[in-house]
């Protein structure tokens, strides 16, 4: 196969360029996300037999103020490049988002439940979910959560820098959710677009998270824990740190459909987390 992948400098982009050396990396240098007609036209010069997009718009809170370019990024971009895969017959995945879901309820979302973002951010990416399977070629919509990594920001890093600084920390405890690492979405991603290549009744969408689910203040402890950092944690609810987008409290998915289908588990976050430290480890 050779695989075209838009993203380059992200979490799972990062780890896609390890599990995939010789793929092609589009980067926003080299495509413009917010003008979706220079995706399709990087489909049509790089002539790829497969692409996923590991690329998007992810600042939660500023796209409360900036709803249409993030709708550009992750709406329309995503679907012009489905589209593109689709008029040429090529397997499409795209990565999207626990955000989609209102995190109201008391048992894990299932893919085909109903969706109803909170904010522009979840908004956006339903969009982009709307537009790929309009498309109508062979895709996957691969929805997954708390994704942590050795690059980039994000929770694990956020929490070993907070906690070289400070004894403790107060840390939303409210929000449930299944932590992800992004080499194993990685992995996921390069499975599901080898299943659709080959059949492309696989098409659907799919939810892939880290287990077993947690909280953010369990999460922070498990960091420091294993980091070795001597730092308190007190849970606190959402509602006593405020921030412009709300965020869904019960984050869990239901991944069965996944694993039933090309018999992916669910990875340990606990176990990846220890592989991030140590790559983070000076």
């Amino acid at each position: 196969m050779t695989l075209l992948v838009f993203g380059r400098t992200g979490q799972v982009a990062r780890e896609l360029a390890r599990a995939a050396p010789g793929a092609t990396f589009l980067g926003r240098d080299r495509v413009d996300l917010a003008a979706p007609e220079t995706c399709a036209a990087a489909i049509a010069e790089q002539a790829p037999t497969g692409v996923i997009n590991a690329a998007a718009y992810t600042a939660v809170d500023r796209a409360e103020q900036e709803e249409a370019l993030a709708t550009a990024v992750n709406g329309a971009a995503p679907g012009a490049m489905a589209r593109a895969c689709a008029a040429r017959g090529i397997p499409f995945v795209h990565i999207s988002t626990d955000y989609v879901f209102d995190g109201a309820g008391q048992t894990p979302r299932r893919p085909d439940d109903p969706a109803a973002p909170l904010g522009a951010y979840g908004r956006s990416k339903l969009a982009g979910e709307q537009a790929v399977r309009a498309a109508g070629g062979g895709h996957a919509i691969l929805r997954t959560s708390w994704v942590f990594s050795a690059h980039g920001s994000n929770f694990v890093k956020t929490m070993l820098r907070l906690g070289a600084e400070r004894d403790s920390l107060r840390i939303v405890a409210d929000q449930t959710g299944g932590p992800t690492p992004a080499a194993a979405i990685a992995a996921t991603c390069l499975r599901i677009l080898e299943g659709i290549e080959e059949n492309k009744n696989f098409s659907g969408t799919y939810h892939y998270s880290g287990a077993p689910d947690t909280s953010w203040a369990d999460f922070a402890r498990e960091i420091f824990a294993q980091a070795g950092l001597a730092v308190a944690v007190e849970d606190i609810a959402t509602a006593d740190y405020p921030t412009p987008a709300r965020r869904p409290l019960d984050s869990r998915l239901d991944c069965t459909a996944l694993e039933a289908r090309f018999g992916i588990a669910r990875p340990d976050w606990r176990a990846a987390l220890r592989d991030v430290l140590k790559e983070l480890a000076p």
